[in-house]
Order: structure tokens, then C-alpha cells, then sequence
């Protein structure tokens, strides 16, 4: 997929990946070490009432889900994300799939190869909740350089 193929207004879900207890805790021991990502009797007493992904392991599996949409012929790479929320926690077993939508594009005015993608993305699970949303500019080769 080049610059050209993206649609603004077009929705493209992809999809899924099963969260596992297991995989949730070894993640969060090395890289988030709260009791609520790796102790599920301590998680059992807070607020979420069990054990919850970490967020940096949620964004995570956004980015492996992104590599699942057919960019890879034409993707440059991604110059930033902004506005990130995570609206539900994500819990062992939940099945995962993520939702972008085109929301703007423009050429490089400095590098003429290339066009500019704005995308808004959505991780949700198995129910339709929304448990994480962002949005995301990525640089993609024109097909066609002018």
C-alpha cells in the first residue's frame, strides 16, 4: 500500500490477539513493575478488582496489530502519536483487535517522495469496548513520485 491507496474516512480493522495472564505479568515484571500487572491476589484488592495489562504492553500489542494492516510496501515510518487514552483496563484473556481510520494526508512539501498520514486508532476487545485510542502520523512513499 502507497501514499495513494489511503482513503481518508476509510476504516481498516485488524485483529486479534488473545491477552494472557502469564504474558501480561512477565511484561509488566521487566518493564511495569506494579502489583496490579504482576500479583493477582494483590490485584484482586484494588480498584480493578484483578489482574490488568500493563499500558505500555497494550500499546505494544497496538503496534504488533499495526504491522497486521498491508502497509509495509510503502510505509517510511512513524513520525509521533498524540492524544493517548486508555479507556478500559485490559484483562488476561481478552481478545484484542484494532481499528484505524484515515483521518487526513497530505504531501511533503520538503520531500516530495513521500505524503504525510494522519490516523486515529482504536484497540478494543472482544465486548466492542474501547480500551485504548490514540492518534498516530506515519510518512508513506508516493507510488508515483513527482
Amino acid at each position: 500500500m502507497f501514499y495513494e491507496d489511503i482513503e481518508v474516512g476509510a476504516t481498516v480493522r485488524v485483529g486479534s490477539y488473545r491477552m494472557d495472564a502469564d504474558e501480561m505479568m512477565n511484561y509488566a515484571r521487566k518493564w511495569d513493575p506494579l502489583p496490579v500487572h504482576t500479583d493477582d491476589a494483590a490485584a484482586r484488592k484494588t480498584m480493578f478488582g484483578g489482574l490488568t495489562a500493563s499500558g505500555s504492553h497494550t500499546l505494544a500489542v497496538r503496534v504488533l496489530l499495526m504491522h497486521r494492516v498491508p502497509l509495509q510496501e510503502g510505509l517510511i515510518g512513524a513520525a509521533g502519536w498524540d492524544d493517548i487514552r486508555f479507556h478500559q483496563p485490559v484483562r488476561p484473556g481478552d481478545e484484542l483487535s484494532l481499528e484505524v481510520t484515515w483521518v487526513a494526508k497530505r504531501q511533503s512539501e520538503s520531500k516530495p517522495d513521500r505524503g504525510i498520514i494522519t490516523a486515529f486508532m482504536k484497540l478494543v476487545n472482544q465486548k466492542d469496548e474501547v480500551v485504548l485510542s490514540h492518534k498516530g502520523t506515519i510518512f508513506m512513499r508516493l507510488r508515483q513520485p513527482q
